[in-house]
């Protein structure tokens, strides 16, 4: 199927239905822009998580990992800029005060917000068009002025007085962290200019409006990688990031590139020199940011250098300097959707519709599955154990005996288990068993001394 066939109704009523999200709280009525990760949505972003880890540090010899703590001191957020300009613009419903954010309900009839606008000639937009505009929830045409509402999320860390004095915050971007650690692992490691230091982290955003399902959530994971360079080598770079992450999507995703394209920004945020997003076309949603790659030039080291009082530029054979930085950062929550998106279908076999999830062997959740032929058979549910415990301690397996055959097989495409094994009354005399690919429903008898490098390939 094509995306432009799929529905993301359909795709969100999956994904719960068959464990992979479930909206966080539910039995409480649930939280707008929260959701949970079932049993199966766990497993499928672990291997992501896994291949982005795999491609971004354990392959590359000059990029070193990292794990920051989420709490940071506040002062971090304020030298970044965070406590100042980290905002959208928002106008409150004057019947049911329920909140807008005015570029996206202006970006919805095709007039573009420039994010340099100031608050004055964004009034003037918004009162320019907002009869067209509709609160989302009564219907109402009539709203507040508009006002930058920071997306910073407070805490009390530390603060015992009940007065927030001195608020901390959860980090409203996950990269910080790399920034606040790059003189440890710079002492620590020794690493040569040009190299990188890679994290996977929470972020927390307090959306004025979430929206799209996975797409744009209060928390979320980012995963971040920060190139440490000499100063104005940033262009050549650049591309070459660029490039390992187109191909990251096609060839070790396997994401169409029909279903992907590159987006310059037009107005660039406070710390960016220049920035493309790598674009998904979702289904119902269409065509929005995965991820984003970011030349930052020397922003974040000199601000943190000139507000922590330590020297943060790099010493080569004598010369110091604040290297430049070349970011990339995708939302976790946004690929994971992405990968669902991709790769569920729907499709006829044996004269008969079925749902399958055609996720490459690396990001299934379950490698293989293994039946008995029949559940009231006490030897071939035995022999079927006996196999499923040779494959479990190597693979996520799963063991299935209820329904018939043809019921199993398509429980198992649903979820994108690629294999499927069966043990029959043949396999209780010549130890072979039935293997059942999930793409095109091919079997093949295969000796159980090859069943694990089998599957596994």
């Amino acid at each position: 199927m094509r995306n432009d066939e799929k529905s993301m109704d359909e795709i969100i009523s999956f994904a719960k239905r068959k464990g992979f999200v479930f909206p966080s709280s539910e039995i409480y009525g649930g939280v707008a822009g929260l959701y949970d990760f079932g049993p199966l949505g766990v497993e499928l972003l672990n291997n992501i998580k896994a291949d982005w880890w795999r491609k971004n540090v354990h392959e590359k010899e000059n990029y070193y990992g990292l794990d920051s703590a989420i709490f940071k001191d506040p002062r971090v957020w304020e030298a970044s800029g965070h406590t100042k300009s980290f905002s959208d613009p928002m106008a409150e419903c004057k019947t049911c005060n329920t909140r807008i954010r005015v570029d996206k309900e202006l970006e919805k009839l095709g007039v573009q917000a420039d994010e340099k606008m100031s608050e004055a000639e964004l009034q003037e937009l918004f009162d320019t068009h907002k009869a067209q505009i509709k609160c989302p929830k009564c219907g109402g045409s009539e709203f507040t002025e508009v006002k930058a509402f920071n997306l910073l999320v407070k805490s009390n860390l530390g603060d015992f007085s009940g007065k927030e004095e001195n608020p901390s915050y959860l980090p409203g971007e996950a990269c910080q962290g790399i920034y606040l650690n790059f003189k440890n692992v710079v002492d620590s490691m020794h690493p040569k200019i040009p190299f990188g230091i890679a994290q996977i982290g929470k972020a927390f955003r307090n959306e004025i409006s979430p929206r799209n399902f996975l797409f744009r959530t209060r928390e979320f994971e980012q995963a971040d990688t920060q190139l440490f360079i000499r100063p104005g080598e940033n262009k050549d770079y650049y591309d070459k990031i660029k490039e390992e992450r187109w191909r990251w999507y096609t060839e070790s995703l396997k994401i169409s590139e029909k279903n992907l394209r590159w987006k310059q920004h037009d107005n660039l945020v406070f710390y960016a020199k220049d920035a493309w997003d790598i674009e998904y076309d979702f289904p119902s949603y269409g065509f929005d940011e995965i991820e984003g790659i970011h030349d930052r030039s020397d922003y974040d080291l000199t601000v943190h250098s000139k507000a922590s009082g330590i020297d943060l530029s790099y010493n080569e054979n004598g010369e110091k300097f604040i290297p430049w930085i070349i970011e990339s950062s995708a939302g976790l929550g946004r690929i994971f959707l992405a990968v669902l998106s991709e790769f569920y279908d729907i499709d006829e076999m044996d004269g008969k519709k079925r749902t399958v999830l055609r996720l490459p062997h690396k990001l299934a959740p379950i490698k293989v599955a293994v039946f008995p032929l029949l559940k009231n058979k006490p030897e071939l549910v035995a022999k079927a154990r006996e196999v499923f415990d040779m494959l479990r301690y190597e693979m996520p397996a799963s063991f299935d005996d209820s329904g018939n055959i043809g019921k199993r097989y398509r429980r198992q495409d649903e979820i994108g288990t690629p294999y499927c094994v069966t043990v029959d009354f043949d396999s209780l005399e010549d130890n072979t068993v039935t293997v059942r690919s999930r793409d095109d429903g091919a079997q093949k008898r295969v000796p159980l001394s090859e069943i694990f490098s089998f599957v596994k390939d």
